[in-house]
């Protein structure tokens, strides 16, 4: 099975400089997720006539925000947003889908960004910890895929050495947000780019069109998978190749039964 996870940083932008749909049909995933869609409801695209679709708009702010799945084959659950234990809803910025299958569970997740001056850090690292705390309960009852931009660089290598020296401790690569990111990892979870390419360096978002050309970029954006999942790994890349957002698409392959 393929997995696409693409931030498209304005979907309709995406769409109307043509690059959405000639990459969703170069890819033919049987799992297309996309994040930062900044729409507030569905946009018609071509070629999506195979697919089920899976829309969560952000509530809070119209244009802002939300994710969306795109998938060959019909869940049999969808959940929207995260809940606390009195089930009220901690995802009003339609950041999380989840699509249930019998086998395992998938998770598109768009992680909030810290904000330059950190104006949103104290949400993200609560958002952090309600978010590893869900994937805990999901993984206790089957197995996890998990992709999203989760805004952060979590280690050395997935971070351009112009950046890494400025921005030490800084928003994306702070110990507070590496930490917890790491978190979620040591629940049983594997980031599968970097178990497939250990010391390869490659990035999936670029400040400007200048660093995408200089290959100065942060690595953002992840797919990852409940240890149980190691054994179905087929590939695991970055698609640095594909332009129309700031971000590129990452890919998964996973032998899983049909």
């Amino acid at each position: 099975m393929r997995f696409i996870s693409w931030n498209v940083n304005g979907l309709k932008n995406c769409v109307n400089n043509g690059e959405f749909e000639k990459t969703f049909e170069k890819l033919d995933a049987d799992f297309f997720c996309i994040q930062e869609i900044k729409c507030s409801k569905k946009i018609e695209i071509t070629g999506l006539e195979k697919y089920v679709q899976f829309w969560n708009f952000s509530e809070k702010r119209k244009g802002y925000s939300g994710t969306a799945i795109f998938s060959k084959k019909e869940p049999i659950n969808v959940i929207y947003g995260i809940k606390d234990e009195y089930e009220q809803d901690l995802d009003k910025e339609g950041r999380i889908v989840t699509l249930e299958y019998p086998e395992f569970y998938l998770v598109n997740c768009y992680v909030p960004n810290s904000k330059l001056k950190r104006e949103r850090y104290n949400y993200r690292l609560e958002f952090n910890e309600f978010f590893i705390n869900y994937i805990e309960k999901l993984n206790f009852q089957k197995n996890v895929i998990i992709c999203g931009d989760f805004n952060v660089a979590n280690e050395n290598i997935d971070i351009c050495k112009n950046y890494r020296d400025n921005t030490l401790n800084n928003i994306g690569f702070s110990d507070e947000e590496k930490t917890s990111f790491k978190d979620l990892l040591n629940i049983g979870f594997i980031d599968t780019f970097r178990y497939y390419h250990p010391t390869y360096q490659k990035y999936s978002w670029w400040f400007s069109d200048t660093d995408r050309d200089g290959d100065i970029g942060w690595r953002l954006d992840y797919f990852l998978i409940s240890e149980e999942l190691r054994k179905n790994i087929r590939k695991a890349d970055i698609l640095d190749e594909i332009n129309g957002s700031d971000h590129c698409p990452i890919l998964l392959e996973l032998k899983l039964e049909e």
